[in-house]
């Protein structure tokens, strides 16, 4: 392991142990996640279909409660709260089907993982109760995809993915947050062109202002 992610590690050991513990919902002290907050994640997948062809199922909204708790386990190492959030990544990956097929995620840039130390979308898989394989790599670090508008974010992870090995059968490609589709478009294209016949994707959560611009969010039963 790289030297990097241990200090990266040493050091969310150490913030966790001297700042005080708050709920990571509303704030509350002495509770990483109080159970109203808890209650706020409850699985809701929805699926919304795209005129690129691409079907997206997520288990949240991004927004309140969930935005929050999944900001908190992304950019301040609360790890733990994937366990909180696990449950709404099974259902939608429950609800995208097939059963059989490998489960991958969108890459980590080599900086996000240096800065984080652990790679989100992995630990969210795997809490999930699924493997993640690594099927995708970075060819290049795209920018910051905040901010940018639906064409510029298209222009930005245009061929930014490859798969790793020649592939075959289905496969679901995971994020944590879609907001225009763009990267999880990308993903399923690379994975495709290596030969994936069944290219499904998830989100753990999606942004709602910008996920009904091309479309309505179909609320899936369970």
């Amino acid at each position: 392991m790289a030297l990097s992610v241990l200090v990266a590690s040493a050091l969310r050991d150490a913030l966790t142990f001297w700042l005080p513990l708050a709920c990571a919902g509303c704030g509350d002290p002495d509770v990483s996640l109080c159970d109203a907050c808890r209650g706020h994640l409850a699985p809701q997948p929805s699926r919304h279909e795209r005129e690129s062809d691409l079907a997206v199922v997520c288990g949240l909204p991004f927004e309140g409660v969930a935005a929050r708790v999944i900001r908190a386990f992304k950019e301040e190492g609360r790890t733990t709260l994937a366990r909180d959030l696990a449950p709404a990544l099974a259902a939608a990956l429950a609800a995208s089907g097939p059963s059989g097929a490998r489960i991958t995620t969108v890459p980590s840039s080599r900086a996000a993982f240096r800065r984080r130390g652990y790679r989100p979308v992995e630990v969210l898989v795997r809490r999930a109760g699924r493997r993640p394989e690594r099927l995708l790599r970075l060819r290049r670090a795209p920018a910051d995809q905040r901010g940018l508008g639906d064409r510029a974010r298209r222009e930005n992870v245009r061929d930014v993915f490859a798969a790793r090995a020649v592939l075959s059968g289905p496969v679901v490609v995971v994020d944590d947050v879609v907001t225009t589709g763009a990267t999880l478009a990308e993903a399923v294209r690379a994975l495709r062109a290596a030969g994936a016949t069944d290219v499904r994707a998830v989100a753990l959560a999606h942004t709602p202002r910008r996920s009904t611009s091309k479309g309505e969010w179909e609320v899936i039963a369970t």
